[in-house]
């Protein structure tokens, strides 16, 4: 099974954002029958059935084991990753594209950004899989808090700076066996935890 499975393809986008498939989904971290989910999701085993099915021709789940119990076989399903992300590319000519935003301080030309990476990370995770290779990548995730606007705005000049010395130290355009690389660094407010309400 995958951590996360990039879905690109429009199909397969809308059945796993169907409500109860994507329900059962979530059931299937654990290989399980038709009649097992059934009960836990209370539909009829048929419809369960109907469900399953199209999210296995769609890839989303597999088979994992078969049964026989007289002269019936039960099949046992078990989705193909722990968690699903819809790829902006299973949107088509429509999807979000960074070369299309202006303003690059935008929080879209962000999403747009955020969404680039899905689509490019996710394409070359399949390809990795497809050859049994690994992919190398590079994340950093922290939080910083500003005392003022000065302060972000002192803080985004120096990580700049750095930035570009360190591209012109490392970049050769020239170097045999070379592959480029890309760097996206982002940075936006933390949405706020809503308090508490005080009882009335």
């Amino acid at each position: 099974m995958l951590d996360i499975q990039v879905i690109d393809d429009p199909a397969a986008a809308t059945v796993a954002l169907e409500p109860m498939r994507s329900r059962l989904l979530s059931e299937l971290v654990a290989p399980a029958s038709a009649a097992t989910l059934a009960t836990r999701v209370g539909l009829a085993r048929q419809k369960v059935n109907y469900h399953l099915r199209a999210l296995e021709a769609h890839g989303l789940v597999r088979l994992a084991e078969e049964r026989k119990w007289g002269g019936l076989t039960e099949r046992l399903l078990v989705a193909t990753a722990a968690s699903y992300i819809v790829s902006p590319s299973a949107m088509g000519p429509v999807a979000v594209d960074p070369n299309r935003e202006v303003d690059r301080l935008s929080a879209s030309y962000l999403i747009a950004l955020g969404a680039r990476v899905v689509r490019e990370v996710g394409d070359l995770v399949r390809r990795a899989k497809e050859t049994g290779k690994r992919l190398a990548t590079l994340s950093v995730d922290t939080e910083v808090r500003f005392r003022s606007a000065t302060d972000r705005a002192a803080f985004s000049n120096e990580l700049a700076e750095a930035i570009t010395k360190l591209v012109s130290k490392y970049h050769d355009e020239s170097a045999p066996g070379g592959r480029v690389h890309r760097l996206v660094v982002v940075a936006h407010p933390l949405p706020q935890k809503s308090e508490p309400k005080e009882p009335s």
